[in-house]
């Protein structure tokens, strides 16, 4: 199996510095362009299947790609939605308060999720891709969020906390995260 992880295009809130968690906000002109683009780019890779979140920036992103791998299978799985951030939905990025909660990993933010949720839904997925044998020959890309990408990133590979709260792909980003 060829595992590959991909942060969806770039968003409103992306591009105002907001927090964009479970909110549903689509991509915006520069973000469908990205998404075009990182098409483009891998579309010689043959994706056999892709799996995004339910949220529309990154099925819309997935589609994009999809749309240039003949026989690709797209699904979409809640799992994979970003981390609700609760409170902090649509704050500024920057924020003192919002960088102080981001640094303990183990709380959750005030009315959302902490990273410890979010591992627990996004690990069992990852597992269930890599055991099943049917997987085992297919070349499989994931569209998610930046969070998400951290998460999955920390299933193959140890980070430390700094490393981990600092992780970040840029939108339309693409890394080949696993290969047997």
């Amino acid at each position: 199996m060829k595992l590959y992880m991909m942060r969806h295009g770039e968003t409103a809130w992306n591009a105002d510095n907001r927090i964009l968690g479970s909110t549903d906000i689509p991509l915006n002109a520069k973000g469908r362009e990205q998404a075009r683009e990182a098409a483009e780019r891998l579309k010689d890779i043959s994706f056999d299947i892709i799996y995004t979140s339910e949220l529309s920036r990154a099925k819309e992103t997935g589609l994009a790609v999809a749309a240039l791998q003949p026989g690709c299978k797209i699904f979409h799985d809640a799992c994979l939605n970003e981390n609700d951030f609760g409170d902090f939905e649509g704050k500024d990025r920057c924020s003192e308060e919002y960088q102080s909660e981001k640094r303990k990993c183990f709380k959750r933010y005030p009315g959302g999720e902490s990273f410890l949720d979010v591992a627990a839904r996004v690990y069992p997925f990852i597992k269930s891709l890599l055991s099943d044998p049917q997987l085992q020959d297919k070349t499989i890309l994931v569209v998610s969020h930046g969070g998400i990408c951290r998460v999955i990133s920390s299933y193959f590979r140890d980070m430390e906390n700094e490393e981990f709260i600092t992780f970040s792909m840029p939108n339309c980003a693409c890394q080949l995260i696993y290969s047997d």
